[in-house]
């Protein structure tokens, strides 16, 4: 099949990482594996952080021209096979294929489209229309979360989904990870955004509080805006405790991660997080909260440890566990990267995906 990818919210190409922009990369390169032709349609971004109908309006005015612009282009050479859509949610629909699918007669498809009751008022009504709109229209809906599953089909009569658990390329984490060390070596890799994220941060900190007394000692991968309040986060902890690495390369993080111990991300308001399969990738068993998507990437008693949500004694109770007791990192080690390996891997999710296209989509290669 010839593939028009589109992803709203970040394009492939755009030029700042994040994870969003990781997976859209994921599932055209899961999509080629699959045996199709799967090809950037459109970079129109139509994010927006703010409820504005104005801000709206605007954006519909540039998906008119991209919509007429795609129009002429497949006049003329023929149009794709299929729409897929990436990521379509509140902030940032899709508002070029529900209309060149409907128009074209070409099956539209979503991944990890969501729909909140919470975000249907005010400005944000025109956009969470036309999610609930291209939901409906879609052949299916590709779910990462049981989360979003239950959201679309509560919120949609008769919505068609399927789940794809979320995965990563693991060829970048084939090197087993390094040995011990006198002290246990902690892992934190996330953006310094305020919100969850700096939330997170806190978290972690005031848990590490209160297992100062053991021999541990953290690594923290990341920058952001509010890079200031997630120093001043840890400013009660020993400085020589603390190894702040700033920004990194995304191809860095696999080096970086193989001479950790244990992945330590409370994961406050996470929707999965592909950081975690990356750390387990990397043979490092996770503490993070049982909340959110989190769940969904891994798997509480066998690759990591899961604490309810808002509990810091417990997640510190939780890095108390591996911080003393090496021989169970290292059995929940080797669990974690044989989950992530055999189970989220790339060529994993090209094979649900081409069951998916074939089975569900009633479309063949």
């Amino acid at each position: 099949m010839k593939i028009a990818f589109h992803a709203p919210l970040k394009s492939p190409d755009h030029p700042v990482p994040s994870g969003d922009r990781q997976m859209a990369r994921m599932l055209i390169e899961a999509l080629r594996l699959a045996g199709h032709d799967a090809e950037v349609a459109s970079p129109l971004r139509t994010f927006s952080r703010d409820a504005s109908e104005t801000a709206f309006s605007a954006r519909r005015d540039e998906a008119e021209q991209e919509i007429a612009r795609l129009r002429r282009l497949w006049q003329k050479d023929g149009p794709p096979d299929a729409w897929f859509c990436y990521h379509p949610y509140y902030k940032a629909p899709d508002l070029i294929g529900p209309r060149l699918s409907a128009e074209f007669s070409i099956p539209y498809l979503t991944a990890e489209s969501s729909y909140s009751d919470r975000r249907n008022k005010g400005g944000w009504k025109l956009a969470q229309d036309e999610v609930a709109a291209g939901a409906r229209q879609a052949v299916v809906n590709i779910c990462f979360t049981h989360r979003d599953r239950e959201g679309l089909e509560e919120a949609i009569a008769n919505v068609r989904c399927a789940m794809l658990p979320p995965f990563i390329d693991v060829s970048p984490f084939s090197k087993p990870p390094g040995t011990a060390a006198d002290a246990c070596r902690l892992m934190a890799v996330a953006m310094m955004r305020p919100g969850d994220k700096t939330d997170s941060y806190r978290m972690l900190a005031r848990a590490l509080a209160l297992v100062v007394g053991l021999p541990w000692r953290l690594t923290i991968v990341g920058d952001g805006p509010a890079r200031a309040d997630v120093v001043e986060a840890f400013a009660a902890l020993p400085a020589e405790r603390l190894d702040w690495r700033g920004e990194v390369e995304p191809r860095a993080i696999p080096a970086i991660l193989a001479g950790g111990d244990v992945y330590v991300w409370p994961g406050c308001g996470e929707a999965y997080g592909l950081s975690y399969l990356e750390a387990q990738a990397a043979g490092l068993p996770v503490v993070a909260q049982r909340t959110a998507g989190v769940p969904e990437v891994v798997q509480d008693g066998e690759t990591g440890l899961l604490t309810a949500e808002g509990d810091i004694e417990s997640f510190a109770a939780a890095l108390r566990r591996f911080v003393g007791d090496a021989a169970l990192r290292a059995q929940f080690s080797e669990r974690a990267r044989r989950f992530v390996f055999e189970r989220r891997s790339i060529s994993a999710a090209a094979a649900r995906l081409g069951e998916i296209l074939g089975e569900l989509a009633g479309v063949e290669k």
